[in-house]
């Protein structure tokens, strides 16, 4: 998955998804591999299952995660309700109780020092409003400040003449395992307009230090300060490729220039959407409205993967980036053409938006036919719903 192979327990889990039960009595998987591989796949196939155990710790952070949702939503409130809440949880189970209470005194430490919960004199605890933020948001609690600094910086100062800021805010802050290209940094960074300049000095990215990392200068992360620019490049380097993929760039040809493997520019693609909602969420709850409504307009064009002209047709089911710019091209640019076009027109349609199957058959069968043909029917309902109500709409501002 991405780089590194997939582990027994998730091998057996995307196993397990061929064949259902009642439905057919025998499932199959196949395994491609490599001639070099096959030692490891096979080592992979045959290997033991690892026993369930919490995946709570101080290390990877979610022990400081679960506490501050237990403290927001008022579960628990004391460090005795929280211990006990904490008994009753996996953890318990695979860790003795020495364990537990050390990863809850650490972690009630780390999370009070970060700002997101207070304790009163009573000794109970409640979350701050960052602290709901971040539960609300659902990232985790060192993103949620990360991000808390970035958005309070661009509250002063937001570039609103160009998309970049934009999808920066919008970008995950996990890096995905990304590994920056920097040639590719330093060509993209030369091809941005004056906005997209604006946002690199906003951002504190500098364009002399990107030609010297291009020239192989190694990235310095030493310090914490160095840590975090070195976190706002490589969420940027993602950024750029975020933009491309609203701009209806296929995912294979982003990551063909970005250097990046294919399931890291697809993850990318997945995750960007739950995270831009949460972006929304965080905002909200910080009391940043305006913030929120800002990034609300334009968290559609992430749904639909395409440029503000399609994103009307992109509300029909089916209809995505590339199928929707099809429809755009051959005269189909409003929700009331498609549908008041007969389905079998469609058909037609959603074949250009498949060339490659078209390629693969080399002739299209009924079989394949009477599928588009039903796809292009819900496609056509579906259209029908929206167009009454936009005409219902219409009705009623007259």
């Amino acid at each position: 998955m991405g780089r590194e192979f997939v582990g027994p327990s998730m091998l057996r889990q995307m196993r397990g998804r061929a064949g259902r039960q009642g439905k057919s009595p025998v499932g199959e998987t196949y395994l491609c591999c490599r001639q070099d591989d096959l030692e490891q796949v096979l080592d992979l196939m045959y290997a033991d299952i690892p026993e369930i155990a919490s995946c709570l710790n101080t290390e990877n952070k979610r022990v400081q995660r679960a506490i501050l949702e237990v403290i927001s939503v008022r579960l628990a409130n004391s460090h005795e309700s929280l211990l006990e809440y904490f008994s009753n949880s996996l953890i318990s189970y695979t860790h003795d109780r020495e364990f537990v209470e050390k990863c809850l005194t650490s972690g009630l430490e780390e999370i009070h020092d970060l700002g997101l919960i207070v304790n009163d004199s009573y000794s109970s605890f409640a979350a701050t409003q960052l602290g709901k933020a971040i539960v609300a948001s659902s990232v985790d609690p060192y993103d949620g400040v990360f991000i808390h600094a970035e958005l309070t910086k661009t509250l002063k100062a937001f570039v609103m003449d160009g998309e970049m800021h934009i999808l920066y805010v919008f970008t995950p802050v996990q890096d995905f395992g990304i590994i920056v290209n920097w040639q590719v940094f330093r060509n993209e960074m030369d091809a941005l307009d004056e906005s997209g300049l604006r946002v690199l000095g906003f951002l504190g990215i500098k364009p002399t230090a990107v030609l010297k990392l291009a020239q192989g200068v190694p990235l310095k992360e030493n310090t914490p300060e160095e840590r975090e620019l070195a976190r706002v490049y490589r969420r940027f380097y993602l950024a750029l490729q975020l933009r491309d993929l609203c701009n209806e760039m296929p995912i294979h040809l982003v990551a063909r220039k970005y250097d990046s493997p294919r399931g890291s520019v697809q993850t990318l693609a997945q995750t960007c959407q739950g995270f831009a909602a949460g972006m929304i969420k965080f905002c909200e709850h910080m009391g940043w409205g305006i913030m929120a409504a800002a990034l609300e307009h334009f968290s559609d064009r992430l749904m639909a993967g395409a440029r503000t002209d399609l994103l009307e047709l992109a509300k029909i089911p089916f209809i995505k980036s590339r199928t929707a710019r099809v429809f755009w091209e051959n005269g189909y640019r409003t929700v009331g053409a498609i549908a008041n076009a007969d389905p079998k027109e469609l058909v037609l349609i959603l074949m250009q938006a498949q060339p490659n199957k078209l390629r693969l058959k080399g002739k299209i069968d009924e079989k394949y036919e009477e599928k588009l043909l039903a796809k292009a029917n819900v496609i056509s309902a579906s259209a029908n719903r929206l167009w009454q109500v936009q005409l219902q709409a219409e009705m009623a501002e007259e």
